[in-house]
Order: structure tokens, then C-alpha cells, then sequence
């Protein structure tokens, strides 16, 4: 379609019929992501508000379509990189969001990491040597003020203001831990996203929540007859970055819900739901 025939179509934007108005946008909509320099170009020279916020809806639908095709393809390719999959989800919020940015300040936290390690050191040392680089030097923190917050689901935010979640604090842990090598993975524990480091020869836990706190198996079992709930093997063994993705989108749900935005909780749950396995995780 040329760019006439597009301006002719975003001008009927500003119709009155219902009918028009739907096929209008299904007619936009249907010219997928190409379609956005220009809506976001009509927008800045258009001055009706009734259009501006057509214009936006139309906006973030393609965007949304976008991200469920991409999270689709990341989950059928087997969701082997989780940053990947991280980065998609900030997409929701961050459309326009590079992951080229994401790994070049991950890049930055790894090489200092790197350059700290030390050869044939007990895995306690290493997880104390990243602990350091992490919550010290480059001074990453749970987000206790604002701990439901949207923004704490969305890595480039969580890097940016070194504050997040108990998962997303999590993620940036065990992405750097795995590019040094260490087997560290993350486990799906009821109100609690943690992280096991987990060889041949030995296996214990931390919290990224608390600043790289280590801990044992038998913390877990303390900490899950506290809650009354039945200790099972998910809660001691690692997950999968699938669950990873998953995990986060619940608790994006839950922030948008506690700010009573109805249309973004129903949106993660599409994008839930397309990745569900049925199983059922406490969180």
C-alpha cells in the first residue's frame, strides 16, 4: 500500500461510524509493524485528542501482536536464552527497547566479574567474589518501597536503577553466574524466586532477594513448614527458563492488578496462557 492510500486511511480515523471506524483499523492493523513510523508521525501532526488516542491503541496493538509472535517463536525454539525471553516481556512496556543494550550491560557487570574469579576456588568463594561484584560495587538491591511495581519485572529497568524483584534480581545473578561458568540455576520456590548452585559434587542456595545470602536445604525445609506447604522436589531443584518467563509474567499481572489497570492484566494473561503448560505453581 502506498503512502497515500495510508494517509487516506488514518485520516478516517477521526469517523463517527462504528462499522468504518472497525475496518478502518482492521485494514491499518493488517500492515503490521511497517505501519508504525507513520501512525507515530500522524500522531505528532494530528491535534484531535479523539485520533491521538486511536492512534496510540493502534500502536500498542501492533506492538502486543508483535510480542506474542515473538514470545510464541522464543517458547517453540525451546526458550534456550533467557535474556532473550526477559527481553521480550520488557517489550510491553519498552516496544522500542534493543537487546543489544541489555547485553552490553550485562557484558559490563560479567568482565568485572571475570577479572575478580580466581582458578579452583570452593563455589562458596565464587558465589562471595560475584556477591561483591553485584550488591556492592555495582550496588543492586531488592525494591522493598515500591515491591510491586511493573518496573521491577522489566530487566532494563531493573539494570538502570539497580533495584528489582526477587526473579529479576535473580535473572541478572544467574545470567552473569552462567557466562563464568557457574552452575547457577533458578528455583521456583512458593512466594520466593531463589537460585541453586548446583554441580556433582555439591549443591546449596542463595538469595539474590538478600543480597547473595547462601543457604541450605534444610533453610528450605524450615522455611516451607513456616508456610504450611508440602516440600516438593521444584521447590529444591532448578527450573527452567520457560518457568523463568512464566513466573515473571504472573507477577507482572499481579502489579498491573494491584494498580487496578484491568486491560494490562488481561494482556499478560493472553500472554501467559500462550505459553501455559497447565500446570499449576504456587507463588
Amino acid at each position: 500500500m502506498d503512502n497515500k492510500k495510508i494517509k487516506a486511511l488514518i485520516s478516517l480515523l477521526d469517523d463517527e461510524d462504528t462499522e468504518v471506524l472497525l475496518h478502518v483499523e482492521k485494514e491499518i492493523l493488517a500492515l503490521g509493524e511497517g505501519i508504525i513510523p507513520f501512525l507515530e508521525n500522524e500522531w505528532e501532526n494530528n491535534f484531535n485528542p479523539i485520533v491521538q488516542k486511536r492512534i496510540e491503541e493502534l500502536i500498542h496493538t501492533v506492538h502486543y501482536d508483535l510480542l506474542k509472535v515473538r514470545l510464541a517463536a522464543w517458547k517453540d525454539g525451546g526458550g534456550k536464552d533467557l535474556l532473550e525471553g526477559m527481553w521480550i516481556i520488557a517489550t510491553y512496556q519498552y516496544p522500542d527497547l534493543e537487546m543489544g543494550k541489555l547485553k552490553s550491560e550485562l557484558d559490563q557487570i560479567y568482565f568485572e566479574a571475570w577479572t575478580n574469579m580466581k582458578n579452583e576456588i570452593h563455589p562458596f568463594d565464587q558465589v562471595k567474589i560475584l556477591n561483591n561484584v553485584i550488591f556492592s560495587q555495582y550496588r543492586f538491591s531488592a525494591n522493598t518501597k515500591n515491591f510491586h511495581s511493573p518496573s521491577n519485572s522489566m530487566i532494563n529497568i531493573v539494570l538502570e536503577s539497580k533495584k528489582g524483584n526477587p526473579i529479576t534480581l535473580c535473572v541478572i545473578y544467574l545470567l552473569i553466574a552462567q557466562k563464568l561458568n557457574m552452575p547457577v540455576y533458578g528455583v521456583n520456590l512458593p512466594n520466593l524466586f531463589i537460585l541453586t548452585y548446583k554441580s556433582e559434587s555439591v549443591q546449596f542456595y542463595i538469595n539474590a532477594f538478600n543480597k547473595g545470602l547462601i543457604f541450605s536445604k534444610a533453610d528450605i525445609d524450615n522455611y516451607l513448614s513456616h508456610l504450611n506447604i508440602n516440600p516438593l522436589d521444584i521447590f529444591y531443584q532448578p527450573c527452567s527458563n520457560l518457568d523463568i518467563v512464566r513466573r515473571m509474567l504472573r507477577n507482572l499481572s499481579v502489579s498491573f492488578e494491584k494498580l487496578g489497570d484491568a486491560v494490562k492484566v488481561e494482556e499478560i494473561k493472553q500472554l501467559l496462557d500462550s505459553i501455559s503448560d497447565g500446570r499449576e505453581i504456587i507463588d
